[in-house]
């Protein structure tokens, strides 16, 4: 006669196997999957591209020599010069100052003064 054994054994170890497998398979196809869908964005609106401003650099080195482009000019001479000169820059455009670290700092304002009493208001110290 059959009789039911009251404490079964389950191998569950095939079955651990097929869902780590599985489990692999989903990982590596998952990113793989591309949804794409219908999507029609909204324009935007058309802005112009903006005009790159010429920059000027002004550099002052320790003997309070200033150099603009070619033009050299003294500490006393330069607010004069520059006015001068002003007329055939846009006033819109960036203004850099390199200035020698030995200056005393009222010299390096004084230049920075004369540029802003011309009319140019972005006026930028640069440093290392």
């Amino acid at each position: 006669m059959f009789t039911w054994d009251d404490d079964p054994d389950l191998n569950i170890t095939p079955l651990v196997d097929i869902m780590l497998v599985l489990m692999a398979i989903l990982m590596i196809a998952a990113p793989a999957v591309n949804y794409e869908e219908q999507i029609t964005l909204p324009q935007g609106t058309k802005t112009k591209v903006k005009e790159k401003t010429p920059t000027i650099t002004i550099r002052i080195d320790k003997d309070r020599r200033i150099y603009l482009n070619q033009d050299v000019y003294t500490l006393k001479d330069f607010a004069d010069n520059f006015m001068l000169k002003s007329k055939s820059y846009n006033f819109k455009s960036d203004v850099f100052i390199r200035a020698d670290q030995d200056l005393k700092y009222r010299d390096v304002m004084y230049l920075l003064k004369s540029v802003k009493d011309v009319g140019f208001s972005k006026v930028s110290l640069i440093t290392e």
